[in-house]
């Protein structure tokens, strides 16, 4: 625990960083779900999608900002500091990449970024790759890519904060799963009754 300064402000930012991002998307993602504001609001569910992803995708960047920054003024760790972990780290850096544009492709911009929440569903759940080789491969990728800059900059508070990443996305599985699925419960429900 001596290699990190638990109380850094630019530590605590990010860790608020992290926890943020799934909590507003969830938050409007719902909100949304419930009363199509934002729907009526841009006259198209498309369109108050494409605005919420942009807000989504600034989110993100301003979260993998502030988990570098954190990672900066802390010190490294001298068993992480080699070549053999930045290529490690690189490794995993490039599978996190793999797993998060594959999902990516796979469910298209609309299904990454909300569109079950604004009515815009799948016509099926996607099982390509990569959900044929795990669940939720967009967060657990984005989830190696944070482990591997960490490693690849051989900091324990990259370390630290990917556990954190890692937490607030199950969390946020436990939460969006359920929910998801029942949305394409009853779209299955009213597409067989008509």
């Amino acid at each position: 625990f001596s290699y990190f300064d638990w109380i850094d402000l630019k530590f605590n930012i990010a860790i608020l960083a992290v926890a943020f991002n799934p909590l507003f998307w969830n938050i409007v993602g719902r909100w949304e779900h419930r009363t199509r504001s934002l729907t009526k609001l841009f006259g198209s569910p498309f369109i108050a999608c494409y605005s919420v992803a942009i807000v989504i995708l600034l989110l993100n960047f301003y979260r993998s900002y502030s988990f570098t920054e954190a990672m900066k003024i802390q010190p490294k760790v001298q068993v992480l500091d080699s070549a053999a972990a930045f290529y490690i780290g690189l490794g995993l850096l490039l599978l996190g990449i793999i797993f998060v544009l594959s999902s990516f492709f796979a469910l298209g911009f609309i299904g990454t970024f909300l569109g079950d929440y604004f009515g815009v569903l799948m016509e099926a759940k996607v099982l390509t790759f990569p959900f044929n080789v795990m669940d939720n491969p967009m967060y657990w990728g984005s989830t190696l890519v944070y482990l591997g800059w960490a490693v690849m900059n051989a900091s324990p508070t990259g370390l630290v904060l990917t556990v954190w990443v890692a937490a607030v996305y199950k969390i946020a599985i436990l939460i969006e799963s359920p929910f998801t699925d029942e949305v394409y419960r009853q779209k299955e429900k009213a597409m067989k009754e008509n």
